[in-house]
């Protein structure tokens, strides 16, 4: 669901991110650690507990890794990004295109801004960005046996993973069922955000190709345009939240 206007309220199920132990290994150069895993932070920076029992509103100064871009402009950044013990969306952060370009995934950034929340979307907002050294790539953490549960909301914004899922037919303006649809309606063209449906054998779930994140060019969404209802499959993205669960799929694997 795209987002046209920021509207902060009240903080809703924030506190649970406190509980989080982000489980998985990590590729690259990981971050400094203590012996519970949590990342050493420059002075004046919270840790990632600090981050989420945080008031909405609130001040906050957060040390991350960039994950994923998924857009640019009018000199503003929103990207996702970690660190060893959670995920950070980074909302219209202020950056320049040149800066942009230089927010690899793995890339070490500093954030000063305030903690937002919209429809469910725990961000940092109206922040700045400072570049730092340091290089760190998160792994997937597989959350498929939390789908349908309150645990899940406890790993928004990270990189998850859901495996072994079958595709389950969503049904388009005409009446025909697909297995996947433009816009969540099926008022889109090739180009707008993909939506699917998939089934653990208990539940089903719609999940989104975000085309801010992933274009129609990339490798996920030709691949959800090659789904047939009925295809197993393996996924990877970020765990959005809007109204609930809403990943953004990055990954596609039929198996």
């Amino acid at each position: 669901m795209k987002k046209k206007t920021l509207f902060l309220s009240a903080l809703a199920c924030v506190l649970a991110l406190v509980l989080v132990a982000c489980g998985g290994s990590s590729s690259g150069d990981a971050p400094a650690a203590g012996g519970d895993g949590t990342d050493a932070k420059g002075e004046g920076v919270m840790t990632y507990a600090e981050y989420a029992a945080a008031a909405v509103d609130d001040p906050v100064v957060v040390e991350c890794f960039v994950q994923g871009k998924q857009s640019w402009w009018d000199d503003k950044a929103t990207i996702y990004a970690a660190d060893a013990d959670g995920g950070y969306f980074i909302y219209n952060a202020a950056c320049s295109e040149e800066d942009y370009a230089k927010l690899t995934d793995g890339a070490k950034i500093k954030v000063t801004g305030y903690k937002g929340e919209w429809s469910g979307e725990v961000e940092v907002v109206e922040g700045t960005i400072e570049f730092e050294e340091g290089s760190y790539i998160a792994s997937a953490v597989d959350v498929t046996d939390k789908l349908g549960t309150d645990e899940l909301i406890n790993f928004q914004n990270q990189k998850v993973a859901f495996t072994g899922l079958t595709v389950e037919s969503s049904t388009d303006p005409d009446g025909k069922e697909v297995a996947y649809l433009y816009n969540w309606d099926g008022s889109g063209t090739q180009g707008d955000d993909l939506y699917f449906n998939v089934s653990d054998g208990k539940a089903t779930y719609s999940f989104t190709v975000e085309s801010y994140l992933c274009d129609k060019d990339s490798d996920v969404y030709k691949a959800v345009e090659g789904l047939n209802v009925g295809d197993t499959v393996d996924l990877e993205g970020f765990l959005y939240w809007y109204e609930g669960a809403n990943p953004h799929i990055t990954s596609v694997t039929v198996k």
